[in-house]
């Protein structure tokens, strides 16, 4: 099992972050859905179920975990911090609403802990908190999230961007035709949801957006 250094390490090499909702798969399974981002190239993946019970999103994990160690890939789980330290994932990425940052490095000193900003005080603030990585977002329209709050922007994503001093993401209404000036823009890590899994082929997708890199 990695230790938060050696995960960080592989975290900073990422490209393509790839993020799996059963909602957003056009009814395919997410394990098909995630075995062809893995034959894909991806070296992270998130999964991602709003709608599902505990019980199930366990037993799911419990699956992603043995996809992504065959396949060298970093495994996060969304929200669920006892979940990821029950199937031995990578990390948990957590919400302004989810468990606090402080609280879950309480639990763990081994886990990726992730969080989502909106905001430069956001940010600010989830670094202060002990995150080892920030997403910045939505950069762009999303309908994969019911949100109370605006779109950023590339001006506002630059901005929070140049504030920080840790590896940082950035997600939200990005497609194939925003990646090269996100790339330019200084943006690393590439989180993109529909894009991936609702392409007719998602290997084929998958290695076409990681060429962008």
């Amino acid at each position: 099992m990695k230790n938060l250094s050696e995960k960080m390490k592989l975290f900073s090499q990422i490209d393509l972050y790839p993020v799996i909702s059963s909602e957003f798969t056009n009814g395919r399974d997410v394990i098909e859905v995630l075995q062809q981002i893995a034959a894909g190239g991806a070296k992270i993946v998130q999964l991602r179920e709003k709608k599902l019970s505990k019980a199930a999103i366990y037993q799911l994990a419990l699956r992603y975990r043995k996809i992504t160690a065959d396949n060298n890939m970093l495994l996060i789980l969304n929200d669920h911090l006892d979940i990821a330290l029950a199937v031995q994932a990578d990390g948990v990425h957590l919400g302004q609403d989810d468990l606090p940052l402080t609280a879950a490095r309480g639990l763990t000193t081994q886990l990726i802990l992730g969080s989502s900003t909106h905001n430069l005080a956001e940010a600010k603030q989830a670094i202060a908190d002990g995150a080892d990585y920030i997403n910045i977002g939505p950069i762009y329209a999303t309908q994969t999230k019911q949100l109370s709050y605006d779109s950023l922007g590339l001006e506002t994503m630059h901005q929070v961007a140049a504030e920080v001093d840790i590896p940082f993401t950035v997600m939200g209404g990005i497609k194939e035709h925003h990646l090269d000036k996100l790339i330019n823009l200084g943006a690393r890590h590439i989180a993109m949801v529909t894009e991936i899994t609702q392409a007719a082929d998602i290997t084929a997708r998958v290695r076409q957006l990681r060429s962008h890199w």
